[in-house]
């Protein structure tokens, strides 16, 4: 299974920015990021259903985690950026379990990972 990830990029403090993830199917999927130095971490989590949604405190209220096509694409939102937002993104998928609404918190739970993507917030 392949996700292809884009956007990403270089913006500014306060600025947005998105990133996209297309996978060739419908999964429960996550947004994580690793910044130089630091473990990799969650930022946000979508089901398979897509009813659930979760936010690690850092981004609540500033990114929203999304789908589009069909369910097949995945979308991360960024606003008011920080340079603390500033890593690599990843987005990892994992095949429908048992609770289509359960969402997935650890890196070591997803089966699937895209390329990654910068994300670089300038002060």
């Amino acid at each position: 299974v392949q996700l292809v990830e884009s956007g990403g990029g270089l913006v500014q403090a306060g600025g947005s920015l998105s990133v996209s993830c297309a996978a060739p199917g419908r999964y429960h999927m996550g947004w994580f990021r690793q910044a130089p130095g630091k473990e990799r971490e969650i930022v946000a989590g979508i089901s398979w259903s897509g009813g659930t949604t979760y936010y690690a405190d850092s981004v609540k209220g500033r990114f929203t985690i999304f789908r589009d096509n069909g369910g097949n694409t995945l979308y991360l939102r960024m606003d008011s950026l920080k340079p603390e937002d500033t890593a690599v993104y990843y987005c990892a998928a994992k095949p429908r379990t048992y609770s289509s609404g359960s969402i997935y918190y650890r890196d070591y739970e997803y089966d699937y990972w895209g390329q990654g993507t910068q994300v670089t917030v300038s002060s």
